[in-house]
């Protein structure tokens, strides 16, 4: 089975007991759509986890893609303007950014310098076909007029873009995306998936006290913790 969760957080236990759930085999696939990091304690036991399993497929998001730029700073001291450097390492780390730093700092140096290669390995976007439908799987897209632009999109579109949930982008495919809490998506659907207009929200706000969504591509059945 293909299984997508996203927006973890530093959720360690939430995701161990999701894995749990679905009784997560050598024989599945999971991916995971970004953030992984910041807010909550356990975002660095959680990329060591990932790195161990060959079959989970992380995907970008923007707190992973600034962990990996404000830590590969501080390691290798190459911060540029220091001035500049200081003002986004403070809003990191007040945008949740301060546990992942103190975990990463607690590791040996081959340690860091393993999270900040896998860190650096995410995909930004994935399309895969399963079940007979076909899925695009991203942290998040922008609009779509400019997802139909496809070739003239910059991968920044797919870590802190803003999609427009009341259309349908494709016709033939679904989109899968974290990023924004289905709660503020849709009220409704707060701690729950969003999936409307052929577009399938999974962030349901696991790190803010909501339930951690995970859907099952095969069957598109969902399980919470």
């Amino acid at each position: 089975m293909i299984y997508a969760m996203s927006d973890l957080h530093g959720c360690y236990e939430k995701y161990i007991a999701m894995l749990d759930t679905i009784q997560f085999s050598e024989q599945d696939t999971l991916y995971v759509l970004g953030d992984v990091v910041d807010r909550g304690n356990g975002g660095i036991r959680l990329l060591q986890d990932m790195q161990s399993r060959p079959n989970v497929v992380p995907l970008r998001g923007n707190h992973d893609c600034m962990a990996y730029r404000m830590l590969s700073a501080l390691i290798n001291d190459c911060m540029g303007d220091s001035d500049r450097f200081l003002q986004l390492y403070e809003l990191w780390l007040h945008d949740g950014g301060a546990p992942t730093y103190e975990a990463f700092a607690a590791l040996t140096p081959a340690q860091q310098a393993q999270i900040l290669t896998y860190l650096n390995s995410f995909l930004i976007y994935d399309e895969i076909a399963v079940g007979g439908n076909t899925f695009f799987l991203a942290h998040t897209v922008p609009e779509k007029e400019r997802m139909l632009r496809f070739d003239k999109l910059l991968w920044q579109e797919f870590i802190a873009g803003e999609p427009d949930y009341d259309q349908e982008y494709y016709p033939d495919k679904y989109l899968v995306t974290g990023h924004t809490p289905t709660g503020l998506i849709d009220p409704a659907c707060a701690g729950r998936i969003f999936r409307r207009n052929r577009h399938i929200a999974i962030d349901c706000g696991a790190v803010f006290g909501k339930s951690l969504g995970c859907i099952c591509l095969d069957t598109l059945e969902e399980f919470y913790v």
